[in-house]
């Protein structure tokens, strides 16, 4: 690794939710103008690249999810040109402007889906996944990831069409070129506006079994999973043809200097490895989000990171992720205190670290009543937790009505913390969550070791993980507490405290012992 690697593997990717970041026009819904206007606080954060979730023309079935028009932008978020101001601008700050692309479905209202359905014999009809009935109902049984099947019956030609998620949401057929020309164009359009690279929403659904055998039952389900864990999803996910797919994107990618594919798909990381592709020829970064679910203890975190980079192909980058739309939040998950060790984590392991908004303010998951519910997955599927609207919250910038980020109303509830856990009182306050955040993204940009170089040991000590970073004859160690009591630990005779979770610690040299408080995660040059 040297200082010519691409942006990509140096950086630091910051997911904005747009309905929730800034609302420039009194509607409550954030828009580009407000991610424009606040592009300042997003570079002094000291991040890289911006990925914005979906901003496409859409019903809003799915939240953006649902795409109209993979060329557009819907006016609840502004217009192209604002978009393209806000690329400019984000550029002349020296940052990066990630797309979220959604290749595996689209709305329903969208002209190609207007044409298949229109008769059997329509051109387009090939462009989405049709089939006839079996014994009086749908073709196989499938389910739609949220709920019910995963097959809508279409009065007007008599059959079923296939959608992995809502009905509204029907996916696209990768089995036909029409459609990969299709989207290969839309990518080649917001690359030529500057687009930086994609993040691929649901990547492990693009393709489906050819011949519609039925799932297998799930023998490990019970009443309290959700109803579409009754069955494995064998011929629904991660088929071996969705390799081919996505080594099409990266040649449209490949056509653009520097652009970066991101893949969301919530598989093992066994098959993740494949969707590097074949000799490196697949996504650049497939999403690692193993910590997301893994224990949250030393020994557990320290074998997931030697399993994922023993894992890894050849020349592949690793990344990892603590937060996004669809998860609990970071500080909901894992504690407030913890979650200042995990920020200490994810910013000093080898690999991409992917932010989401507001995790550096410490934001929790925001109680939604359910006349408050907008979350298609909460209405359909109720009472199993699924609901992601606590973690789309917007962002609290003061301590003004509505956290600032609005001067209407908002589409969904501010914090109840708001009005002390928010940006301008976090950057005033050296002990706080955002101070820490730029402290350690400041290190990261200082160090090489962090940013570029390899590991060194990685182990557990009881309830402290630690791991080196060496680059060059730079050597640092990262000692990180998981539990809420001290923990005497065994560091180099020679080593200096470069940063500690707690702002308290004076910055001094350890020789041979150190004393970690409760929850304290610490970085040490060491000699």
């Amino acid at each position: 690794m040297n200082d010519r690697s691409p942006w990509w593997q140096r950086g630091v990717v910051y997911q904005i939710y747009p309905r929730s970041f800034q609302d420039s026009n009194g509607d409550g819904i954030g828009d580009l103008k407000g991610i424009t206007d606040r592009l300042a606080y997003i570079a002094a954060l000291g991040v890289d690249a911006i990925w914005l979730s979906p901003v496409y023309p859409s019903p809003m079935a799915d939240f953006g999810y649902d795409v109209l028009d993979y060329v557009g932008i819907d006016p609840i978020f502004g217009t192209r040109d604002e978009f393209d101001i806000l690329v400019a601008t984000a550029h002349g700050l020296g940052l990066k402007i990630i797309m979220d692309l959604v290749p595996n479905h689209t709305s329903s209202a969208h002209p190609w889906f207007l044409e298949s359905r229109a008769s059997r014999a329509n051109p387009k009809r090939d462009w989405y996944i049709w089939r006839d009935g079996r014994d009086g109902g749908p073709p196989n049984n499938w389910l739609s990831e949220f709920g019910g099947p995963a097959w809508t019956l279409d009065p007007l030609t008599g059959q079923y069409y296939y959608h992995a998620y809502l009905a509204a949401q029907p996916d696209l057929n990768w089995r036909n070129p029409e459609v990969a020309a299709a989207i290969h164009d839309a990518m080649r359009f917001w690359f030529a506006r500057g687009v930086d690279g994609f993040r691929l929403d649901t990547i492990q659904h693009l393709v489906e079994d050819e011949q519609l055998r039925d799932n297998p039952p799930n023998p490990a389900y019970h009443a309290s999973q959700p109803p579409t864990e009754a069955v494995t999803r064998l011929y629904t996910v991660d088929r071996p043809e969705t390799q081919d797919v996505l080594a099409g994107f990266r040649r449209v990618a490949d056509e653009y200097p520097e652009r970066v594919l991101i893949g969301e798909a919530y598989i093992a990381l066994e098959p993740l490895m494949a969707y590097y592709g074949r000799n490196g020829s697949g996504l650049q970064l497939p999403f690692n989000f193993h910590l997301l679910t893994t224990p949250w203890r030393a020994d557990a975190l320290a074998d997931l990171i030697q399993r994922y980079e023993a894992l890894l192909p050849a020349g592949a980058w690793p990344n990892w992720v603590l937060g996004n739309h669809d998860r609990a939040r970071l500080a909901s998950r894992i504690g407030l205190a913890q979650a200042r060790v995990a920020a200490m984590l994810l910013l000093t392991l080898r690999g991409t670290p992917t932010l989401y908004y507001g995790d550096e303010l410490g934001m929790t998951d925001v109680p939604i009543s359910p006349e408050q519910v907008q979350d298609p997955w909460e209405k359909n599927v109720p009472g199993f937790g699924l609901g992601r609207d606590p973690v789309r919250t917007p962002m609290p910038w003061g301590s003004g009505p509505h956290g600032g980020f609005t001067s209407g109303t908002p589409w969904l509830p501010i914090g109840p913390d708001a009005a002390t856990r928010n940006v301008a009182a976090q950057s005033d306050d050296s002990d706080s969550m955002l101070s820490l955040y730029r402290a350690l993204l400041a290190l990261r940009r200082r160090e090489p070791a962090l940013s570029m170089g390899n590991y060194g040991r990685v182990e557990a000590q009881g309830d402290v993980l630690i791991f080196e970073r060496t680059h060059e004859s730079r050597r640092l160690m990262i000692c990180l507490n998981m539990a809420g009591r001290s923990a005497p630990t065994v560091v180099p005779d020679r080593a200096d405290i470069l940063l500690s979770t707690h702002s308290g610690r004076p910055v001094v040299a350890a020789a041979g012992a150190i004393c970690l408080e409760a929850d304290e995660g610490i970085v040490l040059a060491v000699a």
